[in-house]
């Protein structure tokens, strides 16, 4: 081939890769255009519900709290989340009710009575739910991988460090690039207080067992680390992680779902649709850990907080509440996850975390 012809043939595959990259280009301003406009219209006054929905929703992911302040005043926002919040139920929990080994108040029938562990598929409108049941409470505690490191690791490896069967992803952490080495608020291992920030987050609310395997959940929010130190002690926490109660512009999460059987009242919706992670307890100590998948996953959205109290009744919780959701929620059990993050890169896997729930 001669100089001109392979001149002529560089000038050839250098105008078609110009123009591969032009149509490229223009596809992805196409698709931020169409995807801005969307969400512009969701935020719009005209369809009140969906921006609802939109924003109650975004404010509970970790990255994307954002996208609502691009269309909307944090004053329009706090509106919003002022009419969809919950009613506080912060009742202490009567240990009297909880009575281990007793009996349940679900309705999951002679093979649940019988079944250590039982795993029940729940499914809803705008989500796919897992619910295990674990009969003996003792066997539920928390791991970590104390002393903090920048780095966490998935559920799997969690679960099978501490010689565990199954799991579930715990409280607030650090998940910055899914690096989850680092808890946020209180974390208490095996009786051992292993992180002491109650301060960190405001609406902080501990969340865990006692010595006597009793499902807590205690408002901590304004404590010292001398108050909680005090409270662990004295209420003989022996395993526990933190989740924030707080409804703003800033974040919208909840907590307590059920206390002492009384259902927690929600205003409006009560919350926006996101993948969920809850715990509870039945009247015999049973454990209920459930996990929902939502953000496209399945073609789901998610859960409400709405779903998860209505679920969670129907298991006989006495008392529940809701831990870290979104791309954190995961289940994993008998060498496989039966729930997983709804990231693409984690849809077999979990992000890295710092401590879970898991049973022994």
């Amino acid at each position: 081939m001669g100089k001109y012809e392979q001149r002529s043939m560089g000038r050839t595959i250098g105008t078609f890769a110009l123009r591969a990259l032009a149509v490229v280009l223009t596809a992805l301003l196409a698709l931020v255009l169409t995807l801005v406009l969307s969400l512009r219209m969701i935020c719009s006054s005209d369809f009140p519900s969906a921006q609802q929905m939109f924003v109650t929703t975004i404010l509970e992911t970790g990255q994307l709290k954002f996208l609502a302040s691009w269309f909307l005043s944090p004053e329009e926002i706090q509106a919003i989340v002022d009419q969809n919040s919950m009613k506080a139920l912060n009742a202490a929990v009567d240990t009297g009710l909880i009575q281990i080994g007793g009996a349940g108040t679900g309705d999951e029938g002679p093979a649940a009575e019988q079944a250590e562990i039982e795993v029940v598929e729940v499914p809803g409108a705008t989500y796919t739910g897992t619910m295990m049941i674990v009969k003996d409470p003792s066997r539920v505690s928390l791991a970590t991988i104390y002393p903090w490191r920048a780095t966490g690791v998935p559920l799997d490896q969690l679960v099978e460090d501490a010689g565990a069967v199954a799991g579930i992803n715990g409280g607030l952490y650090d998940s910055t690039n899914n690096t989850g080495g680092k808890p946020y608020g209180v974390v208490v291992s095996n009786g051992e207080i292993q992180c002491n920030k109650p301060g960190e987050w405001p609406g902080l609310v501990l969340i865990g067992f006692t010595e006597d395997d009793i499902l807590q959940i205690i408002d901590i929010n304004g404590m010292t680390a001398g108050e909680v130190e005090d409270l662990v002690a004295r209420e003989q926490i022996r395993d526990a992680v933190t989740f924030q109660e707080e409804a703003s512009d800033a974040n919208n999460h909840f907590v307590q779902l059920i206390i002492n059987n009384e259902r927690r009242e929600m205003n409006g919706m009560g919350s926006g649709l996101n993948p969920r992670t809850a715990i509870g307890q039945r009247a015999d100590g049973s454990v209920l850990l459930f996990v929902t998948n939502g953000r496209g996953k399945s073609g789901h959205l998610g859960a409400s907080s709405g779903d998860l109290i209505d679920v969670m009744e129907s298991f006989g919780a006495v008392n529940a509440a809701n831990l870290d959701g979104g791309s954190s929620s995961c289940m994993y059990y008998d060498g496989e996850y039966l729930m997983t993050s709804v990231t693409f890169y984690y849809s077999n896997s979990s992000w890295k975390l710092p401590a879970g729930f898991v049973v022994k």
